[in-house]
């Protein structure tokens, strides 16, 4: 900001200035906001739809293939024969790596001006409870979810060992899965990166109603049931696969 009616003899004797206060950044905090609630709706609309394709992993064998197998191998021919194989994949691949890097640099960049901005202060006696909770650790859940989502890309996209499985072999995505969620420690990571998307997601998606202006009494209250009820869902839903792979339910 700059001083309003400043006294020309004062300026003159540097006592007043009419420089800003601090430089305005090249991005204003708005777009970046608006930025990481549409990025973030994108990447909750994608692991839902992630995870509804996985609950193929239930369905008895047709014919004696993995209704999952087809599934998969339905997503690389998706858009033939005008897209390549695998081309709608590459698409949806590099739609979510793009928001995922302006996701990251707006998380990186919010944190820095919010820490620039209190200088040593910090809040204290904020309200606890699930939703503070979720709101402190927001930038800590991103990061183990950023660690899942490479490990998760290494074990079952690119079977690249020791984060996949020896037995991997590229199409065979239920005995991949298999394969991989028998392995304990691997499963338990799973099962804890589940949870911790649970935290991220029902807070993001809170956040990104406020952001991109979603303020109505009604709307607000479906959006706070939407923002638990879905991630528990995918939560759910995610957990299970391991969680029966490991106990030896699905083999």
């Amino acid at each position: 900001m700059t001083t309003k009616n400043p006294d020309p003899v004062a300026i003159a004797h540097g006592k007043i200035t009419e420089e800003p206060l601090r430089k305005l950044p090249k991005y204003p905090s708005w777009a970046i906001k608006l930025t990481m609630a549409i990025t973030g709706l994108i990447f909750g609309l994608f692991v839902l739809v992630h995870m509804v394709g996985n609950l193929k992993i239930y369905m008895p064998d047709e014919d004696g293939k993995a209704p999952i197998d087809v599934y998969g191998a339905w997503l690389r021919d998706l858009g033939a024969p005008l897209l390549p194989h695998e081309g709608a994949l590459w698409i949806f691949r590099i739609v979510l790596l793009v928001a995922i890097v302006l996701h990251i640099y707006g998380a990186f960049a919010l944190t820095a001006r919010a820490h620039q901005a209190r200088g040593k202060f910090r809040r204290t006696n904020l309200i606890g409870g699930l939703n503070s909770f979720t709101s402190r650790t927001m930038l800590v859940t991103g990061i183990i979810l950023l660690a899942f989502i490479i490990f998760h890309i290494l074990d079952l996209t690119m079977g690249v060992t020791p984060a996949a499985s020896s037995a991997f072999h590229e199409g065979t995505i239920h005995a991949n899965m298999v394969a991989s969620f028998s392995r304990p420690a691997v499963a338990i990571f799973y099962i804890i990166a589940m949870v911790v998307l649970f935290l991220h997601l029902s807070h993001g998606v809170w956040l990104a109603a406020s952001d991109l202006g979603i303020t109505g009494r009604r709307w607000r209250q479906a959006i706070l049931v939407i923002a638990y009820l879905v991630p528990a869902i995918v939560m759910i839903g995610n957990i299970s696969m391991p969680l029966l792979i490991l106990c030896g339910v699905i083999s």
